[in-house]
């Protein structure tokens, strides 16, 4: 008996180009939902960052009769590129130029030695600065991706001195606020001429949220679409610190 053979019918060049098409308005409706689920997820894992930090700063706080992680003494003498020529700045410093610890880098011998990678906001805009700026640690100076507020300080010639530094009573900020908000998204803009005393343009979430923790230890993500808590220093960089603790105050008033 002859064997049969089924014909089978290929795609004609029409239909290919119907599936294609088909296939990339597909893609085109579920990639803008994909890369909001990706900065969601990314964004999400910064707040747990800053929920890790908080949980350090109590635990460091504890060890410390209450204090926050404060210090040590600057070295003399100032120069252009010591970005903490007197303690208590609002700094995103992890280590001075002598290569000591500061701010949350006093943490990482302990409360953060096994996690020394939530400094770094997931979310960053520029290139990770995790490793590089880690291995630079008891070196040189180093900073993370987070601003810092132990003190309250902006002044580069005034040592702030040590009164908001109990985390169960941080004072009042010079609005007349409890000091509430301890540690939010590095978002600072400045021209090229920075980069000359190692100063650079350092965003995250793409400028359009800033995660903050505050001092009872929860984290919560600010809408920043409007640029509220992104630091502008391309007209004066002298007043980068000012800023920075105007935002800390801001956030002080909110939840």
């Amino acid at each position: 008996m002859p064997r049969r053979f089924r014909t089978v019918r290929a795609f004609t060049l029409v239909e290919l180009l119907v599936v294609v098409g088909i296939i990339a308005v597909l893609v085109a409706l579920l990639l803008p939902a994909l890369m909001r689920a990706r900065t969601q997820s990314l964004r999400l894992l910064c707040l747990n960052n800053l929920h890790q930090i908080g949980i350090a700063i109590h635990n460091y706080a504890d060890q410390n009769n209450g204090c926050i992680p404060y210090g040590p003494p600057t070295t003399p003498p100032e120069t252009a590129l010591n970005f903490y020529p007197v303690p208590g700045l609002v700094t995103s410093l992890i280590s001075l130029d002598t290569g000591d610890p500061v701010g949350l880098g006093l943490m990482l011998n302990n409360q953060l030695s096994q996690t020394p990678q939530v400094l770094f906001c997931p979310d960053a805009d520029q290139n990770s600065l995790g490793q590089q700026q880690l291995a630079n640690v008891g070196i040189t100076q180093a900073q993370c991706d987070y601003y810092y507020r132990h003190a309250s300080g902006a002044d580069f010639y005034a040592d702030s001195g040590t009164s908001h530094l109990k985390i169960g009573n941080l004072g009042l900020n010079s609005q007349g606020n409890r000091i509430r908000a301890l540690v939010y998204d590095v978002n600072f803009l400045t021209t090229t001429f920075g980069a000359l005393f190692g100063i650079y343009t350092r965003t995250s979430h793409h400028t359009q949220t800033v995660n903050v923790l505050y001092s009872d230890g929860h984290a919560v993500a600010m809408d920043n679409s409007s640029g509220a808590y992104t630091i502008n220093a391309t007209a004066d960089i002298t007043q980068s610190l000012y800023l920075v603790l105007a935002v800390f105050e801001n956030l002080d008033a909110r939840q």
